[in-house]
């Protein structure tokens, strides 16, 4: 983890978006860029909270532990989203963790600055208490289809998420590069059954496989698989 001076601009995140300008100049003085490498960990899960974070770059993915060994992805983060904040209020320690998917650059605001920023300007408040508000709504979709949605089904639901969130690539295929075992941990299953699942998507001609890419060859189809 290596942290530089700033080098992101007034639009390059969800905060800087959402402030007025003459806020402009408190935030480029208060904000720290950090560089990070592909599976570096940017915080972990019951670290004291120091402030939040924002995807300048790359993409990274948020989990929560899951026994000694394995982790349960709560959702990923591509430039301009936000990180840290569930971390903010009750006991001051990160919930979750994040790491970098690929090489990425994240900006740090401090707690103090962060606060100081909800204080002094009401549309990044408004925006915000939107964007929670879409995060507990996914959050409990997620806990709903573990509960009740089949492993095939959960699999076909994270595809289509990624390609929306992600886009695709100029072979078609979903644009980020995900191991199946991060799949497996997003869709809540196992690497084995997470396997067998995508075989039978491709058998089913809903998936086409590029290597250890992923096309999505039929979306009604996944879709209807991801009803619940």
């Amino acid at each position: 983890m290596k942290k530089n001076a700033s080098i992101c601009d007034a639009n390059s995140c969800f905060m800087c978006r959402n402030c007025i300008k003459e806020w402009q100049p408190a935030i480029a003085l208060g904000k720290k860029n950090i560089k990070l490498k592909k599976g570096e960990v940017l915080f972990k899960e019951g670290e004291p909270v120091q402030g939040v974070y924002f995807v300048y770059s790359g993409s990274m993915k948020v989990y929560k532990k899951w026994d000694d060994d394995k982790e349960l992805i709560v959702r990923f983060a591509k430039g301009g989203a936000m990180l840290g904040h569930r971390g903010l209020g009750g006991n001051l320690v990160y919930p979750i963790s994040a790491a970098a998917l690929e090489p990425s650059v994240v900006c740090f605001i401090d707690t103090n600055l962060f606060e100081a920023t909800l204080k002094t300007n009401s549309e990044f408040t408004a925006q915000l208490i939107h964007f929670l508000v879409q995060e507990l709504y996914e959050s409990e979709k997620k806990m709903r289809n573990l509960a009740h949605m089949p492993v095939k089904g959960r699999v076909a639901e994270a595809l289509l998420h990624l390609k929306e969130l992600f886009g695709e690539d100029d072979k078609g295929c979903i644009n980020i590069d995900l191991s199946r075992q991060d799949l497996a941990s997003f869709a809540g299953a196992t690497y084995e059954t997470v396997f067998r699942m995508i075989n039978e998507l491709v058998k089913d001609k809903l998936i086409k496989l590029s290597g250890k890419s992923i096309a999505i060859a039929d979306a009604d189809g996944l879709a209807k698989l991801a009803v619940n």
